[in-house]
């Protein structure tokens, strides 16, 4: 298999990259393609970078001459490249609509050209909105509440599209919260871990008892592998880790983790439109074969684990990237400013 991996420098790309070549082995030669955006870091890569079965290509998936040339001689293309971080979406950004609806379709329409046998488009659980009972299964109507799951929302139905249309072999993914190492740090579980290691607060919107499905990435990224082969071009999966908890409880773990007091939560102001709830029902991809196989437990430690033995990779984003810093200031110092120690009731 020749695979074209695009976003592969980011958080879940690097580590399916890893994945890919460590369980296909010679099998498998992997082009990644990758923008370099502020949450992409070639480090990531570092381990893999010299094999003879990798290559790197900088380039954006909107560039149609990059994408041609990058998915020349691939049977495959799985697409991680997105903008992904709902607090930067609610800031206006509009690279959000560039990349996960107009990237997607430069890559559909190549992978159309070529005649490629898989195109796995990654999608998020944002896409149906928030459930307060029961789970979301990959029937249930989308329907996003912020800027970057509506974007992911028009990516995920454009590459059906192309399956309905064009009978270009789509395969769609929607996984729940990823966590686990090489996490850009602006993601709860990365900051609230890095915060605490420096004993600075950790912003924690609204009450805290908004619900999120927690799964670990390297059980994402063998999913993702598992459906190269196995999945159904057409057809939607759900990815789900099975674990459940308010963003309170996560945030308790961590500082238990670490050593930390609970002193150091800070509720904030809520985000607008802050989904209360997200939950996914796996069966159909258990069905097929397949099922995240790491506990929360054990994968949170093995998470908290890496970030405080790897300040080489984080300390320098938190404290000499422009981009995360004015990311900072502008989304947690005027709510820090106002924060309490005590939970604010819903509404």
């Amino acid at each position: 298999m020749r695979l074209l991996v695009t976003g592969g420098c980011g958080f879940i790309g690097s580590n399916f990259i890893r994945h890919v070549l460590e369980s296909r082995g010679a099998g498998v030669s992997i082009v990644n393609l990758d923008k370099l955006t502020y949450a992409a870091n070639p480090a990531n890569l570092a381990d893999v970078a010299g094999r003879p079965n990798y290559r790197f290509v900088r380039g954006d998936i909107v560039d149609p001459d990059v994408v041609a040339m990058a998915m020349e001689g691939c049977d495959a293309v799985v697409n991680f490249a997105a903008e992904t971080h709902v607090d930067r979406s609610l800031l206006g950004d509009a690279s959000f609509i560039e990349t996960d609806v107009r990237g997607v379709f430069v890559l559909l329409e190549e992978a159309r050209r070529r005649g490629v046998r898989r195109f796995v488009q990654i999608s998020t659980d944002e896409v149906y909105g928030s459930i307060a009972r029961g789970s979301f299964t990959e029937e249930s109507p989308l329907n996003p509440r912020n800027p970057y799951a509506a974007s992911k929302a028009g990516g995920d139905r454009l590459a059906y599209s192309y399956w309905a249309s064009y009978g270009v072999p789509v395969i769609i993914t929607r996984a729940s919260n990823n966590y686990g190492p090489y996490q850009y740090p602006e993601k709860l579980i990365p900051l609230f871990v890095t915060n605490a290691v420096d004993d600075l607060p950790l912003p924690l919107y609204g009450d805290g008892k908004n619900v999120r499905d927690w799964l670990f990435v390297r059980d994402h990224a063998a999913a993702v592998d598992f459906l190269l082969d196995a999945g159904v071009p057409g057809e939607t999966y759900n990815i789900a880790g099975g674990n459940e908890a308010e963003n309170i409880a996560i945030t308790k773990r961590v500082l238990a983790e670490l050593g930390k007091p609970e002193g150091l939560i800070r509720f904030v102001d809520d985000r607008p439109g802050h989904d209360r709830r997200y939950s996914l029902d796996a069966g159909k991809l258990a069905r097929l074969g397949f099922t995240a196989a790491t506990p929360f437990e054990r994968g949170l430690v093995e998470t908290v684990r890496w970030y405080r033995e790897r300040e080489d990779w984080w300390r320098p984003i938190k404290e000499r990237d422009a981009a995360y810093r004015e990311f900072y200031r502008t989304q947690y110092e005027q709510r820090l400013a106002t924060s309490s120690a005590t939970a604010k009731k819903p509404g």
